[in-house]
Parts: structure tokens; C-alpha cells; sequence
């Protein structure tokens, strides 16, 4: 799986020149490699990681207490950063855990190091920009669950990233959409065969 496309499916890096930090990841970084279902972080746990994601994928997951059921609430796929961000810089409990959805390979750095450098005076406005843009995908996410139908969220989804039908399963897509794997397995043979 090669995920280097113009359409990077999480929207937050678009405007943001990013490359310092995937140069540094890549040249101080821990090579790390994650098989399907090791985790990154914990929910619950001091977030400690940001990684640059060489080759691979990864979920991150919530869990709903009430129901005993996870959630899955965002991926990261190659070319792009993972981490649970801010809690990262400070070593804040983990909001989600973040597992890898496949074999992975990583460049880790700890998230106070990361801390460090968009304190630097010529990265403090990168900072306050990231989180800008990650706000601003979030709310378009949390939005388009009302504005868009859940046959459009996956062709916008699926159009975004044709790779996630090969790497991600079909549960934690239809968890990502908030319906039923019956829901996008329907949607997907409609989508194939015109209906």
C-alpha cells in the first residue's frame, strides 16, 4: 500500500508545510514497526508519541463505556503524522487509543520533544496553526455528519483515499461513518453495480 497522493485523506496538512517535521522524525526519530493491532497510544494513559507513518495505517479508537463498544474516530495513513495531539506535548492522559490497522513502520519521536521545537521561536506560530487546521477538520467531520448523506461521506471518503477499502476493514469504516457495517456494504454494491 502507497499512500502518496495530492488527496491525503486527514485535511489539517493542507496549507501547512510540514516537511521540517517529517525530515527531523525521519533523521532523530526511533524506527519503530507496528504489526495489526499494536498500539501507539492508550486511552486512559500518558500520551507520549508523535510518528511520521513510513508504510501502514492506524486507527484511533474510543470506547463507549455504557455500550462496551469501540469506536473508531479517525485514521492515519502513510505520509502523515499520528499522535493525540496536544496531549502529546505535555504528557497528558491519552483521549484515544491509537492502534496500527496493519504492518507498520514509523519514525517516533516523544511528544515533549516535539513540545520543545514549535516552541522555538521561528516554529510558535506552526504551532497554534496546527491546531487551527485540526479544529477546523474536525468541525467539517462533526458538520458533514448533518449536511451530507452516508452514501456521500463514503464516496467523499473513498474519493479522498481509494486505499482505505484495501487497508481498513470494513467495521472500522462503518464505525468512521457512525452506521452499520450492513449500511456500507449496501452502499459499496450500489456504488459497483449502479443500483
Amino acid at each position: 500500500m502507497t499512500h502518496q497522493s495530492n488527496k491525503q485523506f486527514n485535511t489539517y496538512k493542507a496549507g501547512l508545510n510540514l516537511d521540517f517535521l517529517q525530515e527531523y522524525c525521519m533523521e532523530y526519530g526511533e524506527v519503530r514497526t507496528f504489526l495489526r493491532g499494536d498500539t501507539l497510544e492508550e486511552m486512559g494513559k500518558p500520551a507520549q508519541w508523535v510518528a511520521y507513518v513510513e508504510h501502514g495505517c492506524f486507527k484511533y479508537m474510543v470506547h463507549n463505556n455504557e455500550e462496551g463498544k469501540d469506536y473508531c474516530t479517525g485514521f492515519a495513513f502513510e505520509g502523515e503524522f499520528v499522535a493525540d495531539y496536544p496531549n502529546c506535548l505535555s504528557g497528558k492522559i491519552s483521549e484515544v487509543t491509537i492502534m496500527a490497522g496493519c504492518s507498520c513502520k514509523v519514525y517516533q519521536i516523544p511528544g515533549i520533544e516535539l513540545c520543545s521545537l514549535l516552541n522555538s521561536d521561528d516554529k510558535k506560530d506552526l504551532k497554534q496553526a496546527i491546531s487551527d487546521h485540526l479544529f477546523s477538520q474536525i468541525y467539517a467531520q462533526y458538520l458533514d455528519t448533518f449536511r451530507m448523506t452516508t452514501r456521500e461521506r463514503y464516496k467523499r471518503l473513498f474519493s479522498r483515499c481509494p486505499e482505505i477499502v484495501q487497508s481498513i476493514s470494513l467495521k472500522d469504516i462503518a464505525s468512521y461513518l457512525k452506521v452499520t457495517p450492513t449500511t456500507i456494504s449496501n452502499i459499496r454494491r450500489e456504488i459497483t453495480f449502479g443500483l
